[in-house]
């Protein structure tokens, strides 16, 4: 049996080499179910912030030397807050063009798995697949680590109808980064969704005590 394509989209201040090995478990744990295919943001992230100084109180939090991210939702000073209101973002576009051209190139795919602000923009990709906005977005299934709804105004079109692919959602009940509250705030937005939460905080979970979580999932769709 072929393994399951999944696309995956980093957080920010990461990019795809970093997140692949910080997912070095998770491809161990789902080595026979699963081909894990990184993507780059295209937006450089020049200034650290707020966030920054959590994730550094967080041993597996963002914070690479090539920091990279989808969306700023500060237009002028182009940085990102998960819990920074706004009125419109900058860079989404660029983003959902590298998505486009990584399924050109790479695909097919028959899931994405995103952690984080990657996360965040990964439920953003199903919902301009579900509104057929994205012709060659076909994923299967969506995998959400630690996401979140985001806080600016011009995108909630992406929330404007639940969203009916089948989808995962991880996150940690001591995550500093994204608190449990954000990413059970997105979980409305999807129908029956399922859900895995772990004891820890700011990463993507991937021990014995998850395999059965991940595998029973996945199974669903080879």
């Amino acid at each position: 049996m072929a393994p399951l394509r999944i696309l995956c989209v980093h957080g920010y201040r990461q990019n795809g080499s970093s997140f692949r090995e910080k997912t070095g478990a998770l491809r161990k744990l789902l080595k026979k179910q699963v081909e894990l295919v990184y993507v780059n943001a295209p937006h450089g992230v020049q200034r650290a912030g707020r966030e920054e100084a959590l994730e550094k109180k967080d041993s597996e939090a963002e914070g690479d030397a090539d920091s990279r991210g989808w969306w700023f939702s500060d237009i002028h000073a182009r940085s990102f807050s998960a819990q920074q209101r706004c009125e419109e973002s900058l860079g989404i576009g660029e983003s959902v063009a590298v998505v486009r051209d990584a399924l050109k190139a790479h695909g097919p795919f028959d899931g994405v798995l995103g952690f984080s602000q990657g996360a965040a923009f990964v439920a953003m990709l199903c919902s301009l697949q579900e509104q057929k906005l994205e012709p060659e977005f076909s994923f299967r299934f969506a995998i959400l680590v630690a996401g979140f709804r985001s806080a600016c105004e011009e995108h909630a079109v992406f929330y404007s109808a639940q969203l009916q692919i089948p989808s995962l959602h991880v996150f940690g009940l001591e995550d500093r980064v994204i608190p449990d509250n954000m990413s059970r705030e997105l979980l409305p937005s999807f129908q029956d969704p399922e859900v895995l939460t772990h004891p820890g905080g700011h990463f993507v979970p991937a021990t014995s005590a998850h395999r059965k979580t991940y595998q029973d999932f996945l199974q669903r769709f080879q």
